[in-house]
């Protein structure tokens, strides 16, 4: 089992609250008159802040961000197995309404954002040095929402009983993210290493701003379908500067292989992770990535262990985004995996741990995924190893093949937030974009840092915005980003898979820049109104 280095030491005990911000009753004084300054303890409470974002990142946040991409599609067999009331075939086909359970994971950063103003409040406030970092992760909650939501509510107090709560628009909450990154900033910790292992940094809040600024108009533009990549940005200086600190710090770099930066193995010695959510099979589970990825007859065929249940098989990647894995001996194209397969000696390789080891059977993966029927259910065959076998498969986030009964489909790999690598794309994004070019790097200079350590072949010439978008596509499939880029591109009503086949109004559906707020959240805050057009 993985060695983990951050551990939560008590429930997330409010991940079950809704965001009934009228329902809030707490009284901190009556409930603490002296929150302890010893350092340990001070951890043991701040440590149950960081990790709101656990569950949504080990699946539903991954699933709403990979499946409403160009990444990947997810199908049914036989129009039954794994439709799940259409939950999956709707984020493929841009087909969401406000039931959809993937996109449910607001509630989820409310109980994380409370449990920040928790703390803050005990901790003294927020003039205390020691909740800096708690006021970075907040932040963060605040930017997820908005990134997915649009307007949400600026949550920096501990509401009281019958405090009433209204949403923001979004450009009031992206400036509220800027402020408080900023106002801590100076207070977090620089060093990286084991003990700020999944914890907020410096650098990690430089990141987040980064990720900001680069979105800006995204998020200040008023009506997201309003939104075109040509609106000016007038923090693209601002987010140079900051890439420029980060690379500075001589802190990160990408010498690390890039497979075995996403194995189980991976953690605090991943040079190029400046933020990452921890995961363990046993002790911090809910990374479940391989189970939807991994072929239908996987568990045993394939895989030779012995999970407690089947995987689910039915997440495959689209052919027009495979096809963007062209570049001759680049590391990146073996993310996936496609054409003929072997079945492995179980034996033999759960002894090794080898992915390749070959025995004598074989399927053959098909790059196009072709439908038993064009409608919202996405069906296929499932005839083994018929249906099964169509569609590339992300290895990406390598199952630990020593998991066991008892540890379910958990697994141990950690899940990157923010890389190193995307810090040096996106400031070539932002000089791209009209920022001012910065200690003689341009964006081909940068381009060709990331082609390097892959072995990919150099660019010879100045890449366009198009040509960026593609090595993002590379650098960070399966990462969670995909979506928040094609929306900063204009590129997410693309046409792809079979979203403009089967539901070719989402050309002209720009609102589904944002998600719907969930059903629950609308019936809990009954002041709310809906996202417009849903």
């Amino acid at each position: 089992m993985k060695t983990k280095y951050i551990k939560s030491w008590m429930p997330v005990f409010l991940l079950a609250l809704t965001m009934s911000c009228t329902d809030l009753d707490v009284d901190i004084k009556s409930r603490y008159t002296e929150f302890p300054d010893n350092e340990r303890a001070v951890e043991a409470k701040a440590s149950n802040a960081y990790f709101a974002m656990r569950g949504p990142i080990g699946r539903h946040y991954n699933s709403a961000q990979t499946l409403s991409s160009d990444e990947s599609m997810c199908f049914s067999y036989n129009g039954t197995d794994y439709y799940d009331s259409g939950a999956w075939s709707q984020l493929a086909l841009h087909w969401w309404n406000a039931d959809n359970g993937f996109i449910a994971y607001w509630e989820d950063l409310a109980g994380g954002i409370t449990i920040c103003n928790e703390l803050i409040a005990e901790m003294g406030g927020e003039e205390s040095d020691a909740i800096a970092p708690i006021r970075a992760v907040r932040a963060y909650y605040h930017w997820v929402l908005i990134d997915n939501y649009g307007d949400a509510p600026i949550l920096d107090h501990v509401l009281e009983a019958d405090e009433a709560v209204d949403r923001s628009p979004r450009a009031d909450v992206a400036q509220f993210i800027e402020s408080e990154l900023l106002a801590v900033m100076d207070k977090l910790s620089t060093n990286v290493d084991i003990t700020t292992y999944g914890k907020p940094t410096r650098w990690m809040a430089c990141a987040l701003l980064v990720k900001l600024y680069l979105n800006w108009t995204v998020y200040t533009c008023g009506d997201v379908a309003t939104y075109t990549p040509s609106m000016p940005n007038n923090k693209l200086n601002d987010a140079v500067r900051l890439c420029d600190e980060i690379i500075a710090s001589g802190i990160f770099d990408l010498t690390d292989g890039y497979i075995s930066k996403f194995l189980p193995e991976n953690g605090p010695h991943i040079k190029d992770f400046i933020y990452a959510m921890p995961f363990d099979r046993e002790t911090q589970r809910g990374m479940t990535y391989a189970r939807f990825r991994t072929h239908r007859s996987g568990q045993q065929v394939f895989y030779g262990i012995n999970l407690p249940q089947s995987v689910g098989g039915n997440i495959a990647m689209n052919a027009e985004f495979v096809d963007k894995f062209n570049l001759s001996g680049d590391e990146r194209n073996e993310q996936f995996v496609g054409g003929p397969l072997f079945v492995r000696d179980p034996n033999t390789y759960k002894a090794t741990n080898v992915p390749w080891m070959i025995d004598d059977q074989q399927v053959t993966l098909t790059k196009q995924i072709t439908l038993t029927s064009l409608d919202q259910t996405l069906p296929v065959d499932a005839t083994p190893h018929g249906g099964r076998s169509q569609g590339y498969r992300s290895i990406k986030f390598y199952m630990d093949l020593k998991t066991t009964q008892a540890q379910a489909r958990s697994q141990s790999n950690d899940v990157p937030i923010f890389r190193f690598a995307d810090i040096i794309l996106m400031k070539a994004e932002a000089i791209l974009r009209g920022a001012t070019a910065t200690n003689g790097d341009t964006p081909m200079s940068l381009m060709n840092q990331i082609r390097d350590y892959v072995q990919a072949p150099r660019l010879t010439q100045h890449p366009t915005l198009d040509e960026l978008l593609d090595e993002r596509a590379r650098e960070f499939a399966d990462e969670n980003w995909r979506r928040n880029d094609l929306i900063r591109f204009g590129k997410f009503e693309d046409d792809w898979g079979y979203k403009h086949i089967i539901n070719p109004q989402a050309k002209t559906e720009l609102y589904r820049r944002i998600f719907p707020v969930p059903r629950g959240i609308l019936n809990t805050n009954t002041n709310w109104k809906q996202n417009p057009g849903y």
